[in-house]
C-alpha cells in the first residue's frame, strides 16, 4: 500500500480547515496518516484547538492595572530598536 504523504508546512497550513472539516477526504487521510507520526504538527492542532476552545467559551479576563500602558511602552521600545 502506498504511503501518503505530506508536509509539515502543507499540514499546518490547512490545520483551521482541517479542524472546520472543510478539506477533501483525501488530503484529510494524507493530514491525518502525519497527525500519528508527527509529534509537532500534532501539538500544533492540539494548540489551535485550545485557542479555539478558548475563544469560544466567551470569559474575558481582566488584565492588571497598568498592563496597557507597560504593553505599549515594550513595543514602542522594541520597534526602535
Amino acid at each position: 500500500m502506498k504511503r501518503l504523504t505530506i508536509s509539515c508546512a502543507e499540514v499546518i497550513h490547512e490545520i483551521s480547515n482541517y479542524l472546520e472539516h472543510d478539506v477533501p477526504g483525501e488530503l484529510r487521510a494524507r493530514m491525518e496518516t502525519h497527525l500519528v507520526d508527527c509529534a509537532h504538527c500534532h501539538a500544533v492542532l492540539d494548540g489551535v484547538r485550545n485557542t479555539i476552545s478558548l475563544v469560544a467559551d466567551g470569559h474575558v479576563f481582566d488584565l492588571p492595572s497598568g498592563f496597557a500602558t507597560r504593553l505599549y511602552s515594550k513595543l514602542k521600545t522594541a520597534d526602535d530598536d
